[in-house]
Formats: C-alpha cells, sequence, structure tokens
C-alpha cells in the first residue's frame, strides 16, 4: 500500500514503546498491561522493541501530548537507544504526531495507525485490501501535511484566468476524497454480494455459527479443529484478519456453516469497524455467536468488555434474544486452583471451557451448539418405503431424533426450522410438515 507508515522491506527497524496515562483515566487494565499489548502490537509489526516505558501524564499538551520535560527526556532516551520509531500507545493528533517527530527526528506512530498498519500487511483477499485502504485513507486524510513532502507547491492557471491556481495539499485533497469514493462504491458491491450469498444459503438452510473473540484468543486454532482446516493460527496479535467460512457437519448429521471473523481489540478504530461493516455483517446475520476468550490470561474479563462493545457498535445486543455463547479457551494454560475456581463461574455465566489446542472441552461444545440451534418442535413425517429422497433430505436439512420402519412405509421424528420445514412442505406436498410430536402423542 502507498504511504506506508513502516517499510517492512527493511531491515528490522528499533523500536521504543510508550503507553501514556491521560489524567484521571479509567481503565478495567492496568497501565503495564496496556504497555504489553502495545508491545505485542510493535512485535506483529516485525518491530524490534528495545525499550517499553509507561508515561504518567498530570496534564496534556494540545501541542504534543506530552510536557516539554518528558518531550526532551524521551528525545534522550531515544538518541540512547538509536530507535528508528516511536510507538505512542495513543491516540495522537496530526498536530501532536508532526510535532513530536519534529522533536524526536525519528518517525512517530500512534496506536491507530499501528493496527492500520498490521491489517495492511496481513490482508489477503481483494475484499480485504479494499477494506483496509479505505481504512487508511480515511485515517490519513487529517494527516497529508505530515506524510507527503511536496505539498507546498502550487499549481499555476491558463491564459487570462492565470494565478496562483490549486495548491498541491488541495489537489491530493481532492485525489484521496476521490478514491475514498471510489472504494466506498466498490465496498457497497461487495456488501450487496455478500447479502445474495447469504440469501443463498437461506435458501439451503443451514445455520451459521459466528466465532468472535479478541485478537490472539485462539479462534482460528478452534476454527481448524472444528473443520479440520489450516487456516493461519500462530500466537500473534491479528495472525488472520480475512473471513473464513466453512461447513461443519454435527454428530446429528445436520450441518452448519461456521465463519471465522477478525479479531477484535481494545480502542479498534473506527475507521476499521466502519470499513470491515460488510465483513462483520457475518456477524450480526449469525444464528449463534460463539464469543471466544482466552481465559488464561489476568486480562480476560477486560478483553470480554471490548469485544462486546465492538458487537454493540455493529448492531448485536445480548438483550435481544441473540444466542451468544461464551467459550473459555486455552485451559491448558490453567493451574488445577485456576481451573477448580472457574469450574463455579461456568455453571453460573452458562460458559463452555475448553482447549482449542489439546482439543478438551470441544465436543461439550459442539453438543451446547447443536442444542441451541436444535430448539425447534419435533414432528414426525409418514414416509413411503421408497421415498430415499426425502428421506436423504430431512437427514441433510434437519436433525433426525427416531426413525420407525414397518411395512406400511417409514416414520420419520426430526427437528426442522421454519425455512427448512417450509422448504419440504413445497418438496412434498403429500406429506407436507408432518405433525407435532406433542400432538401425536397427546
Amino acid at each position: 500500500m502507498k504511504n506506508a507508515l513502516i517499510d517492512h522491506r527493511a531491515p528490522p527497524q528499533g523500536a521504543l514503546v510508550i503507553h501514556a496515562v491521560r489524567p484521571r483515566a479509567t481503565s478495567a487494565r492496568t497501565p503495564e498491561e496496556r504497555l504489553e499489548e502495545a508491545v505485542g502490537l510493535a512485535v506483529a509489526l516485525d518491530l524490534e522493541v528495545r525499550d517499553a516505558l509507561v508515561v504518567g501524564l498530570r496534564t496534556v499538551s494540545p501541542a504534543s501530548l506530552f510536557g516539554s520535560g518528558k518531550v526532551e527526556e524521551i528525545a534522550a532516551i531515544r538518541r540512547e537507544l538509536d530507535v528508528d520509531v516511536i510507538v505512542i500507545d495513543d491516540t495522537l493528533s496530526p498536530v501532536q504526531q508532526r510535532n513530536l517527530e519534529r522533536a524526536w527526528q525519528v518517525k512517530v506512530i500512534d496506536r491507530t495507525g499501528l493496527i492500520l498498519e498490521i491489517f495492511a500487511r496481513r490482508a489477503r483477499t481483494g475484499e480485504g485490501r479494499l477494506q483496509v485502504e479505505l481504512a487508511r485513507l480515511d485515517y490519513e486524510r487529517s494527516r497529508l501535511v505530515r506524510t507527503w513532502t511536496h505539498l507546498e507547491r502550487q499549481r499555476g492557471g491558463f491564459g487570462f484566468m492565470g494565478g496562483p491556481g490549486e495548491t498541491q495539499i488541495e489537489a491530493d485533497r481532492r485525489l484521496l476524497l476521490d478514491r475514498i469514493v471510489k472504494l466506498k462504491a466498490e465496498l457497497a458491491d461487495v456488501r450487496r454480494t455478500r447479502s445474495l450469498q447469504r440469501q443463498g444459503r437461506k435458501r439451503v438452510p443451514f445455520p451459521i455459527i459466528a466465532l468472535v473473540g479478541y485478537t490472539n484468543a485462539g479462534k482460528s486454532t478452534l476454527f481448524n479443529r472444528l473443520t479440520k482446516s489450516d487456516v493461519l493460527a500462530k500466537s500473534m496479535l491479528f495472525a488472520t484478519l480475512d473471513p473464513t467460512l466453512r461447513q461443519l457437519p454435527l454428530p446429528s448429521g445436520r450441518s452448519v456453516i461456521l465463519s471465522d471473523t477478525v479479531g477484535f481489540i481494545s480502542d479498534l478504530p473506527h475507521e476499521l469497524v466502519e470499513a470491515f461493516r460488510a465483513t462483520l455483517d457475518e456477524v450480526r446475520e449469525a444464528d449463534v455467536i460463539l464469543h471466544v476468550r482466552d481465559i488464561a490470561t489476568p486480562d480476560s474479563d477486560a478483553q470480554s468488555q471490548d469485544v462486546e462493545s465492538v458487537l454493540e457498535e455493529i448492531g448485536v445486543k445480548r438483550d435481544e434474544g441473540r444466542r451468544i455463547l461464551e467459550v473459555w479457551n486455552k485451559a491448558d494454560l490453567l493451574t488445577v486452583d485456576q481451573r477448580q475456581d472457574l469450574e463455579e463461574r461456568v455453571t453460573r455465566e452458562r460458559a463452555v471451557i475448553i482447549s482449542s489446542l489439546t482439543g478438551k472441552g470441544v465436543p461439550n461444545l459442539i453438543d451446547r451448539v447443536a442444542a441451541l440451534i436444535d430448539d425447534d418442535p419435533e414432528r414426525i413425517f409418514r414416509l413411503s418405503a421408497d421415498d430415499g429422497e426425502a428421506l436423504a433430505w430431512l437427514y441433510r436439512h434437519g436433525r433426525v431424533t427416531d426413525r420407525r420402519d414397518s411395512d406400511g412405509g417409514l416414520s420419520i421424528t426430526a427437528r426442522l426450522d421454519s425455512q427448512a420445514l417450509g422448504k419440504f412442505e413445497q418438496l412434498r406436498p403429500g406429506v407436507g410438515g408432518g405433525r407435532l410430536v406433542e400432538a401425536a402423542t397427546g
């Protein structure tokens, strides 16, 4: 991508990572935990982190975030460590970023820029690249004076209307806005395509199960174990970005579509949420959402709050009858005492504790998922002995709970959702919707 903040083709660049603690800041995380995450983001960008600091702010300087004394102190550290990049785990205004770069004489990147750069590196599909480019352009739009070096030039006019003309920065801003408009139109086409795909899946009624969670919670590892896939799964922030869908057969014979989505993070840039809205629609339309949590990290509860915050931003709320099941992952990293302490919470919060790495607890998770999607009433269908097509259809699109053969044909007890039931009634008008088990046994 053009105007990359970090040149990934160059040798690893030395970095100093700073987490700024603002006055009266309230956070579920300690400053040290926030700093550790910022270091992880820098490492994910292939930076060589030479030191990491927590810096408290008595006041916030509009010009440089830090006070003048602290700016000079960090400048001395920068010279001693000979770093090429200083990462500020905070949101910097364009003015603050430009002034700090002048004072420190190195590249300065804030949290939003850092996350956007990681996304730019990791996007693989055409859709992912479009989404990331749009987010980057929205971010860079207010930073033209910082990132582009030729903006002081002017273009003159022609003929008697000649004059200073359009400044280069105005021309470049106009070109940038034109590119943003084009990208939004292309992403609108992507959204329409995804909508048509979802409608197609609804005609073949496979329930959609979406995996969501904080980045590095183990979603891709769980996805691979459930679907026997080989999606990239590494202990790294944002190891995978592009959404992946696979069919997952349940023990009952019914299949579901499992969707692995981009990982969330605290203070996820609004530009990314907007750009990835077409992808995140998969989550909003899902029948069941599996919220995968790294239960072994002390930061687990705070990460959970961040995920729920992003879900609310895209229109998914717990109090709207959503089927959201918490999956507490990485149980293999817990001590015996920690696991015992969690047992009561697992029951109270109706969660499932697993290890996607070892597979422990995964069968129980599959049973819970099957129960969530199989709450449709049981019906009895009378089929002729030679109607193998209808029998196969019921096994493929519903959950067959009982089968009885007799001289008069087959008696099949099955659960079908309303869409599947309507489709079956169209395919087999003579069989219809069967009889409810309650009515048959009453």
